[in-house]
């Protein structure tokens, strides 16, 4: 399986890389949040764009990406916005997220950027190629948060993004019980096992799936979501706590 190296973290070796969402309204509590968020130490921080109220304004869009870079260093940054569908904040237009994320890799500021599988994959390969024309890593990503699909649905959904020619493939998924978790990681064991040639991303949500969201190592998940302050999904942990658990299953394998 290929390592995707971005910056000075490289996804897809050793222990799952933390990265940690910055969910702020307005631009104050963004950089309150990153302050937070260099103090937890995660390996990447996520702006999900979707809290944003000027996420759509070019303008501001490019001066928090600035402000983003600045206060980062070499952290990485992946920028997000998540579609209401998928459990965002706002609703968007195709057109507009794709015009969004062009415009995040026009600023070069972003290491990554979110790409959600069932905007379409033309728009998925689009931004892939722009995205890797600029340096920039693509994440794409699918998310059900009233299920758990099968691990047929699960595998070809990340193979799809694979062939799309994404560099991380990320799956979330609500489970009703802990069978729905068994599901899940059962689903990223054969992906890592069988198909994948990129770092697999995945977690089931909520309280019942907070297992799946430690045990990466173990079944093939590279990267995981840790929260620091307010959280941006249902069931993420505190990074800092996450990493302890992190660390002391990487040391007992």
């Amino acid at each position: 399986m290929n390592k995707v190296c971005v910056r000075n973290v490289v996804i897809g070796e050793g222990m799952p890389k933390i990265c940690a969402p910055v969910v702020g309204r307005t631009r104050e509590e963004i950089l309150f949040q990153v302050k937070e968020l260099l103090e937890a130490g995660p390996d990447l921080a996520e702006w999900r764009a979707d809290w944003f109220e000027g996420a759509k304004d070019k303008g501001e869009l490019r001066e928090v990406l600035g402000l983003l870079r600045g206060e980062l260093g070499e952290m990485p940054l992946l920028v997000t916005f998540r579609t209401k569908r998928e459990g965002g904040e706002q609703e968007i237009s195709a057109e507009d997220y794709e015009e969004f994320l062009r415009e995040v890799l026009a600023s070069g500021q972003a290491d990554l950027v979110d790409v959600e599988l069932f905007m379409g994959t033309e728009l998925l390969e689009r931004i892939v190629e722009r995205a890797h024309e600029k340096g920039v890593k693509v994440a794409a990503s699918s998310h059900d948060f009233e299920k758990t699909p099968n691990v047929g649905e699960m595998v070809d959904r990340l193979c799809r993004m694979q062939r799309a020619g994404a560099d991380l493939l990320k799956i979330a998924v609500m489970p009703k019980d802990p069978g729905d978790v068994l599901t899940l990681l059962a689903a990223t064991w054969q992906m890592r096992e069988c198909y994948a040639s990129q770092p697999v991303i995945t977690m089931a949500m909520g309280g019942k799936g907070v297992i799946s969201r430690m045990a990466g190592e173990i079944f093939g998940s590279a990267l995981t979501f840790g929260a620091v302050g307010k959280a941006s999904a249902p069931g993420q942990v505190k990074a800092e706590e996450l990493k302890g658990v992190l660390r002391m299953l990487h040391e007992n394998l």
